[in-house]
């Protein structure tokens, strides 16, 4: 259990789900630490409802979101993924932030995967890593996929969606609090309220925790 996960969280500090055509609160920052569990919230792209994180490592040290809960967990990933699942689909137009998308999420969620995505399905990050050492290697592969399939090749843009990878859990998971990261002071006061360490991101825990720099 030496590697570190992260749950981004919306700017109140909570996970959201969609209840209908509406994105609503899920799980707040008060209930995974009382219960020590983070649950699958996200129901997207014809797949199961998922847990989705991202596990800190050298070279992917960005999050989704700005603030969240850096974490230890002895339940291992149902699988990884080196980027955000959206860029798999077959979705016209891809928002590198989905608040964007606003009221229509739902549609936007409903969009399917593109046949073959499973290629960048991965067992462990151990595996995942070893094929794609960092997010530039495996975003001229992406897009190779994406062209030999018929869709457009992504944009500069778009890059952000591979600097993380996404490891999905399919079940609630037990957890051990580590920090919270964010650079609001809300996110410092949580951390101070809850006996956290905080640090302002992810990449800034991951650099202090093994005194490196990532790229």
């Amino acid at each position: 259990m030496d590697q570190f996960l992260v749950k981004s969280f919306e700017e109140d500090h909570s996970t959201k789900t969609l209840v209908g055509k509406k994105k609503t609160t899920f799980q707040t920052l008060d209930n995974i630490l009382l219960t020590k569990t983070i649950k699958p919230n996200t129901k997207s792209f014809g797949q199961k409802m998922r847990l989705s994180t991202t596990i800190l490592s050298e070279n992917y040290t960005k999050t989704y979101r700005a603030q969240g809960i850096i974490f230890q967990t002895k339940t291992n990933p149902n699988y990884i993924l080196p980027f955000d699942l959206i860029l798999l689909s077959n979705a016209e137009k891809i928002v590198v932030h989905y608040y964007r998308v606003k009221d229509n999420l739902h549609v936007y969620y409903n969009h399917k995967l593109i046949d073959g995505y499973k290629k960048f399905i991965f067992k462990n990050i151990s595996l995942m890593i070893k094929k794609y050492e960092s997010p530039k290697i495996v975003w001229h592969e992406l897009n190779d996929f994406r062209s030999e399939h018929g869709y457009p090749r992504l944009p500069k843009s778009k890059y952000r969606l591979v600097e993380y990878n996404e490891a999905v859990f399919l079940k609630p998971v037990k957890i051990i609090p580590v920090a919270l990261f964010g650079y609001r002071a809300k996110t410092q006061e949580l951390a101070h309220k809850y006996g956290l360490k905080h640090y302002k991101s992810a990449k800034e825990f991951y650099e202090r925790t093994y005194n490196t720099k990532s790229i």
